[in-house]
């Protein structure tokens, strides 16, 4: 049997009909029997959450999904996927039906959100076929087993269940795999953080025991420094496992924290390409962390709450945060205190469970690799992949950019 080569292609790799036909393209230029792992198309999911919370939108929405996939895979209604098609359409109905007359529950918002995915999934293994891949065929993760960990919501896919059920015989020819998305604790369909295909596209790597996986983005690889922040950086040729895992949780939003998780016991490596440039020698790798003296990148996150109070973290807020996927920067609890460092944009969902001090502050801050920082401001934390500062200042992209540039070279400014 060849190898098996996993390729995810996120939402911004789905903006039109043509770039189905690219990834027919892609596929066929790679070695290895190929998994493919697709996200919604371009804005869906945002589409799909709006009619979630506003009824007169969700009234014209099912009409627009059907315009819209087929726009990208013409004859997806009336083709070998039909029935499959019109089962994900009633579903939708059906769901929000439910779900803007008052009968809300978060089962039903997952299977909502869930259903750009599955639509996603069909359109592409539809119109591949119609370039010619004759056994491309749309799988759906819940539908063959693929397990995570929790109820509704999770941060994470559990692979021992998810190895011990998944049904691997369904993954014949070329499958098209949703991301996102499996069955919950309860059995019911549980979804991932936002992001988490790529966890997803990880867990079918180990799942199949891959020789690689392919993170298909339009970017090529991972900057040392966000370009937001206005410095043209270089490339990173290699990251470790950890070190790309920190630098996920520090403002780089181009790969899920969670995605290398699966990866690292088995030394699964991850190329993160170009989607417009498939060809293109410029690429990021992720694998096994390596011992590096260097410093390697800078991630920044705006926006930081400081939680303090004067007893320990309470189970009620502790499941909360694990509810709602919040991974904080920093958590720490004793008898007497606890403080917890966590993006701000995420204080809202658990503000209601708080009961001590906030304090705002501007950003925190990742120095990715080994390096000796004059500690100007307050330390989080410091370990073997980074150094965590917490900067409270009014002037962030100066103190990005002196920080950079007192660390690279100026060659690599442009």
């Amino acid at each position: 049997m060849d190898e098996v080569i996993v390729h995810k292609f996120g939402g911004s790799c789905l903006r039109e009909g043509k770039d189905i036909d690219r990834i027919g393209e892609i596929i066929k230029s790679h070695q290895g029997r190929p998994l493919v792992v697709v996200s919604a198309l371009w804005g869906m999911t945002d589409r799909l959450k709006r009619a979630a919370n506003e009824p007169r939108y969700a009234n014209r929405l099912v009409q627009d999904l059907i315009y819209q996939h087929l726009r990208f895979a013409p004859g997806l209604d009336e083709g070998p996927f039909a029935d499959f098609f019109q089962k994900v359409i009633t579903g939708i109905s059906k769901e929000l039906l439910n779900y803007t007359s008052g009968e809300k529950s978060l089962n039903s918002e997952n299977l909502i959100l869930a259903a750009g995915e599955r639509l996603s999934a069909l359109a592409v293994a539809h119109r591949l076929r119609q370039n010619g891949f004759a056994d491309a065929h749309p799988v759906g993760a819940e539908d063959i087993g693929l397990r995570l960990k929790g109820v509704g919501r999770a941060k994470e896919i559990d692979i021992i269940s998810s190895k011990q059920q998944l049904d691997i015989e369904s993954l014949v020819g070329i499958p098209i795999l949703t991301g996102w998305f499996g069955e919950g604790d309860d059995g019911n369909i549980a979804l991932l953080t936002r992001g988490g295909s790529d966890h997803s596209a990880a867990a079918f790597a180990n799942l199949t025991n891959a020789t690689k996986l392919i993170l298909w983005k339009d970017i090529d690889g991972i900057k040392r420094l966000n370009p937001r922040w206005g410095i043209n950086t270089p490339t990173i040729p290699y990251l470790g496992y950890g070190q790309a895992a920190e630098l996920s949780m520090h403002g780089t939003p181009i790969i899920h924290p969670a995605t290398v998780l699966p990866l690292v016991s088995e030394g699964i490596p991850i190329e993160i390409k170009n989607f417009h440039d498939p060809e293109g020698i410029i690429s990021t790798t992720i694998g096994p962390d390596v011992d590096n003296n260097t410093t390697v990148a800078i991630g920044c996150q705006p926006g930081v709450a400081v939680i303090t109070d004067d007893k320990p973290l309470s189970s009620e807020l502790l499941a909360e945060i694990e509810y709602h996927g919040i991974t904080p920067w920093s958590m720490n609890s004793t008898p007497e205190e606890m403080k917890i460092i966590m993006p701000l944009h995420d204080l809202h969902l658990i503000e209601s469970k708080i009961s001590g001090k906030i304090v705002h502050k501007t950003a925190i801050i990742s120095v990715i690799g080994k390096s000796h920082i004059p500690i100007e401001h307050e330390l989080v934390s410091r370990n073997e992949y980074g150094t965590r500062l917490i900067v409270q200042t009014d002037k962030l992209q100066e103190t990005i950019s002196e920080l950079y540039h007192s660390l690279f070279s100026r060659q690599d400014c442009r």
